[in-house]
């Protein structure tokens, strides 16, 4: 059976779909069968795998409003081994509706929990906030991979995503904080290095040891609708986005892929 892992930080710009996509992308390439689900009203993982969201007849909002199956909703990528439960502007009304529905934070796990089997993992790109999408994400996940900016202000607001995690760890027995990823890392700037050194502090092992740097390349390859493995694979990011991929797959099965 597949294991969930929800992508979430309630604060913006911290590189959360980068890391989602690219690490989803990296899973496939070193042949885990994945399935992305975004789960975030902007739909950025959905144009950054290619899709246009205004051309989708279906999307995630099928699914977790009017019960759909995953299964006829999701779209083959442009990557073998990767699907992709795609956004849509009609997300954005979601949580509103959620509020009326029976089971409202249940939704995306009764869904996931009919083809859990089919899939090696599946990866939620969360909303940056901490309303009923995120919380049907963490309901269904085994675990959460929270991604921290290596800069000030990375840590505001840290707290009440931690609480929030403790709180539906009461319906969800099983969710923990599976990996914190250090992301925009620039090893010259004092702050970056302050910053990580605080975040391993509170974190300890939960923190990746490959940090992912500030890199254009990473930066780009959305715009080209593709992850950075298929727009610069030699570049630094791609380089650290595949060695978090192997360093998660070694928590997680215990096979180091880099071999």
């Amino acid at each position: 059976m597949g294991k969930v892992f929800a992508f979430s930080n309630q604060k913006g710009g911290v590189g959360k779909t980068t890391t989602c996509v690219n690490m989803s992308a990296y899973l496939a390439a070193l042949g885990k069968k994945v399935l992305l689900i975004d789960a975030d009203t902007q739909g950025n993982a959905t144009t950054g795998l290619g899709f246009d969201k205004s051309k989708l007849d279906k999307s995630v909002y099928n699914v977790v409003i009017e019960g759909e199956d995953i299964e006829s909703v999701a779209v083959k990528t442009g990557i073998e081994n990767l699907y992709l439960l795609p956004s849509s502007i009609d997300l954005a009304g979601a949580e509103v509706e959620l509020v009326e529905l029976k089971n409202r934070d249940k939704r995306l796990k009764e869904a996931i929990d009919k083809v859990k089997d089919k899939y090696d993992y599946i990866t939620i790109d969360c909303p940056p906030s901490l309303g009923l999408m995120t919380i049907n994400a963490l309901v269904a996940a085994d675990g959460a991979i929270i991604p921290i900016q290596s800069e000030y202000y990375a840590l505001e607001g840290l707290s009440q995503l931690i609480n929030t995690i403790k709180l539906v760890s009461r319906i969800n027995k099983g969710l923990t904080i599976n990996g914190v990823v250090l992301t925009m890392y620039d090893g010259r700037a004092l702050v970056s290095r302050q910053i990580s050194e605080e975040i391993r502090k509170f974190f300890g092992k939960k923190v990746f040891d490959t940090v992912i740097p500030r890199n254009i390349r990473v930066s780009e390859a959305p715009s080209h609708g593709v992850p950075v493995m298929l727009h610069d694979p030699k570049c630094a990011g791609a380089k650290a986005y595949l060695a978090i991929t192997q360093e998660f797959l070694a928590r997680e099965e215990g096979v180091d892929e880099s071999k």
